[in-house]
């Protein structure tokens, strides 16, 4: 791993370990001596970041000036913290990861009073119940749509009949009780969305579908405003 890569992954294990972060576990995330570790931990401070603790008591990140500070309210950093809470919760694990680090991320950028907002947060996301996992890497999935990639599924639908399918991949939406992937499907010759806990394989080709994505979203949504009626009327993807 190149020095940069390496500073960038500690800092990255500053801002989202529980503090004080001991010498051997940073050390051992980046697969580096200890010796090293101390020489990037030099750098770091060298470059301006505010590091707490020595060799033997751990290390805390006290400001991250490589990140400018935010200037959000209580309700705006409430907010994110409810929401990439709910990400975390809803999303497979690739997201949930992200959402965490992105959290970490922001959190570091905040002033020091913010960062005590975040911790206390009046507002918390529990979940008492968990989602039927997918058989897939939804990963796999939201690649294919932001690449705009055909796909090539094997879908089981509810009564228990097993087709393949070429589809195009338009959005993954998460609703209350079920993950969506809204698609053309080029077997139908017409847009499905197909519940992700029924897809039970999943090939992205090297088919694009780039030049037709925005007429497909667009002629998706006009559909679903026509079958749905007034209840879709503010329906945006």
């Amino acid at each position: 791993m190149a020095k940069s890569d390496r500073l960038f992954s500690l800092m990255q294990l500053l801002r989202t370990l529980p503090q004080p972060v001991k010498a051997a576990t940073l050390a051992e995330r980046l697969e580096v001596s200890r010796r090293t570790l101390y020489r990037d931990i030099d750098a770091l401070r060298i470059i301006g970041a505010q590091i707490d603790g020595e060799a033997g008591v751990g290390y805390t990140l006290v400001e991250d000036i490589a990140m400018p500070p935010q200037t959000l309210t209580r309700l705006e950093t409430e907010a994110l913290a409810i929401g990439l809470a709910e990400v975390q919760y809803r999303g497979d694990a690739q997201l949930a990861h992200a959402a965490r680090d992105a959290m970490a991320k922001i959190t570091a950028t905040l002033q020091e009073h913010q960062q005590r907002d975040v911790l206390h947060a009046v507002s918390q996301v529990y979940r008492f119940t968990t989602h039927e996992a997918a058989a897939v890497d939804i990963s796999a999935i939201r690649t294919a749509c932001w690449d705009e990639k055909a796909l090539h599924i094997t879908y089981e639908d509810r009564k228990g009949v097993i087709t393949q399918r070429h589809v195009f991949p338009l959005a993954v939406l998460y609703f209350e009780y079920a993950v969506m992937l809204l698609a053309y499907c080029n077997l139908r010759d017409d847009y499905r969305s197909f519940h992700v806990t029924h897809i039970r394989a999943v090939e992205k080709l090297s088919e694009s579908f780039r030049p037709h994505r925005v007429r497909l979203l667009n002629d998706y949504v006009a559909d679903l405003r026509s079958r749905l009626g007034e209840r879709a009327k503010d329906l945006t993807l």
